[in-house]
């Protein structure tokens, strides 16, 4: 049977990568040692997501392996050899704020731990499709020298820049900028994946996400920007917007619609490929609409308050442009607009929410 290996399987994207191959019908080994609760506390660990990954899966093998374990990893991938057929790496340390507080963690998880399963799957499964998980913010703040616009509840692009219509393609610079120590980290994965691709010849690609989200998520305050927003808005727990009036814009793709990415490039891999991957024109919100939004899912208003100090490398306006993925694969498209993935995250977190309070 074919395999393939899921780094972070038990985070939004890993789990949602896990329930989709494993409905394709290939056996799946996620590798998650739930470093996401030492990285933001209890209330973001992924413990429940992989205890339902091991009941709900037909064929789900769990490693609580650490990627930056070489032995480890290679012990694990020579068990399986040839029969990995893809390698989906969604494993990182995700936080800029965090990256600040331990540097050495953070490059060694985002940099180091991709080198490590690159090297294992070229000595073992060296025709696997490798997909990563990359970020936009390998861009680092240049986005923020764009020309743009205030808005009454946003800041917009200039419409007669070339990248109004779709939104920011690949062709903007990493350099000369100031990315956050996660940028950096960041930055080393992506160009290793690339370079893997390009010098050996492997089967990969680097999809540069947004913001990625989904009721899979366990968000919190330094990282899951919907997912927390809606968990303080349904908890009535307190929320802080950082800076720019709260007019910063992001796009926002859903889990679902991204890992459905990851099946078009599995089943026509390229070597070094490079997506900016996000919800683009057809996804995207402010801070202030967001909460706008949450306030109409709920019935009331959100206890909220404003910080003038913007987080460092933070962007003001980011939107993707999906146009070079769609021209490789052109039978992908988005299934999930904002107010779908928001009232979904919403109906989760209610639920979730009750659940606890009956259990306490």
């Amino acid at each position: 049977m074919s395999v393939v290996v899921i780094t972070g399987s038990g985070g939004l994207i890993g789990a949602e990568a896990a329930r989709f191959f494993d409905r394709q019908g290939m056996s799946v080994i996620g590798i998650d040692n739930d470093m996401r609760g030492y990285f933001f506390g209890a209330t973001a660990s992924t413990a429940w997501a992989r205890a339902e990954l091991e009941r709900g899966l037909k064929d789900y093998t769990h490693a609580a392996v650490d990627i930056r374990d070489t032995a480890a990893i290679d012990t694990l991938f020579a068990r399986y050899g040839k029969t990995i057929t893809a390698v989906i790496h969604t494993a990182a340390q995700p936080s800029h704020d965090w990256a600040a507080k331990e540097p050495q963690v953070d490059f060694t998880v985002n940099a180091n731990g991709t080198l490590v399963l690159l090297e294992a799957t070229r000595k073992h499964c060296p025709d696997a499709c490798f997909i990563h998980c990359s970020t936009n913010k390998v861009y680092g703040d240049t986005p923020n020298t764009l020309p743009l616009i205030e808005l009454e509840t946003r800041w917009e692009l200039d419409s007669s820049h070339p990248w109004a219509e779709h939104g920011i393609d690949e062709s903007m610079s990493i350099d000369a900028s100031t990315h956050s120590l996660f940028g950096v980290s960041k930055v080393a994965g992506d160009l290793l994946v690339q370079e893997y691709g390009r010098y050996f010849g492997m089967k990969t690609a680097c999809f540069r996400g947004g913001c990625l989200t989904g009721p899979g998520h366990s968000g919190a305050q330094l990282h899951g920007f919907l997912s927390y927003l809606v968990r303080c808005a349904v908890t009535g727990d307190a929320y802080t917007v950082f800076g720019y009036k709260g007019k910063q814009v992001r796009d926002n793709i859903h889990s679902a619609d991204l890992v459905n990415a990851f099946w078009h490039v599995f089943q026509a891999p390229k070597s070094g490929a490079v997506y900016n991957m996000g919800g683009a024109r057809h996804s995207n919100c402010s801070m202030l609409e967001a909460i706008s939004l949450c306030e109409e899912l709920t019935g009331r208003p959100m206890n909220w308050s404003y910080s003038e100090t913007n987080r460092i490398g933070d962007h003001i306006w980011w939107i993707s442009s999906v146009e070079r993925f769609r021209a490789d694969y052109p039978g992908w498209n988005f299934t999930y607009d904002i107010r779908r993935i928001l009232a979904e995250i919403h109906d989760a977190m209610a639920e979730r929410t009750l659940r606890t309070q009956r259990k306490a």
